[in-house]
């Protein structure tokens, strides 16, 4: 298998999603890469265990992408051997009546990670220039200043709440959390033939809802805004990742081994050393605890 380089997948100017392929063809088994993954996860829970000892930087990792497109397969495969105190997974739906009475970030500053964990987003704050943008009636739920019907919200609008989003990253960043988005590359046709799936094998039926089809029909919409969002908000500090997604193994890996590189970087990870008094008395505590 070919090495998986993160500068391959990173945003660093302007991007047309339509000129992006959604399967990366490469040639390696499915035990090629089930093995390369196992390497890595073991990898980042050791990794995730040294920044709980750290305590001074958290990770988000921000999942996007259409229906089908792996992600909640992605989040159990690539965190199942992490402990389990090291990792919180928020899935961020249609918004209830508590979070509509604050303003759209509200909910996801409350689900930011502690230091020495990651938290992943599954739908991320960015439903808010994506979902609502093709369906902008969905805003007027927010009760905004200004705001009285759909056709109040201007272009000017869509621009503030990108750079609202920027801040908002920005800030977390530098205070101590270290952001990673992925947004999940997926074809046309491969969503379809997994929506047939899920109607055609039993085990997955439950997974199936009328409402795929529906923002199906709307899929030119959401690539536009998706690649839009993606060109607005890749920053150096919130960099975005374009994974092909059409074979889900493979981006899997990739998604693993973009945030294992990444992390390296930060070469001050370290598990913090004993106070040399403590140490200097390790055989009083041992004779202490054998005494016992």
């Amino acid at each position: 298998m070919k090495s998986i380089n993160p500068d391959d997948f990173k945003v660093v100017g302007k991007i047309k999603l339509s000129k992006i392929p959604t399967n990366l063809f490469n040639e390696a088994s499915e035990d090629d890469k089930e093995e390369k993954l196992d390497k890595v996860q073991a990898k980042l829970s050791e990794l995730q265990d040294v920044m709980y000892a750290h305590n001074k930087y958290g990770v988000l990792i921000c999942l996007q992408g259409m229906d089908t497109s792996g992600k909640d397969s992605l989040i159990r495969e690539v965190f199942k051997e992490f402990n389990p105190r090291g990792v919180v997974v928020s899935s961020f739906k249609t918004p209830n009546s508590a979070e509509l009475e604050h303003d759209y970030l509200w909910r996801h500053y409350l689900a930011l990670p502690e230091k020495g964990k990651f938290a992943v987003f599954n739908r991320t704050h960015y439903e808010n220039v994506l979902v609502t943008r093709v369906h902008p009636e969905y805003i007027l739920s927010e009760n905004l200043p200004g705001i009285e019907k759909v056709e109040d919200i201007t272009p000017v609008f869509w621009e503030n709440r990108m750079d609202q989003i920027n801040n908002f990253e920005k800030h977390i960043s530098q205070n101590g959390t270290i952001v990673m988005k992925f947004y999940f590359h997926l074809s046309k046709e491969e969503q379809r033939k997994r929506l047939l799936r899920r109607l055609e094998e039993k085990e997955h039926h439950w997974k199936f809802s009328p409402g795929d089809l529906k923002e199906r029909e709307h899929w030119e919409d959401y690539m536009k805004f998706y690649e839009e969002a993606i060109n607005e908000t890749s920053t150096e500090i919130a960099p975005w990742y374009i994974i092909p997604a059409d074979d889900k193994e493979m981006a899997r890996y990739i998604v693993a081994k973009i945030i294992w590189e990444e992390m390296k970087k930060h070469t001050d990870i370290k598990e913090p050393e004993l106070d040399e008094k403590v140490k200097a008395n390790f055989e009083e505590y041992k004779k202490q605890l054998e005494m016992e």
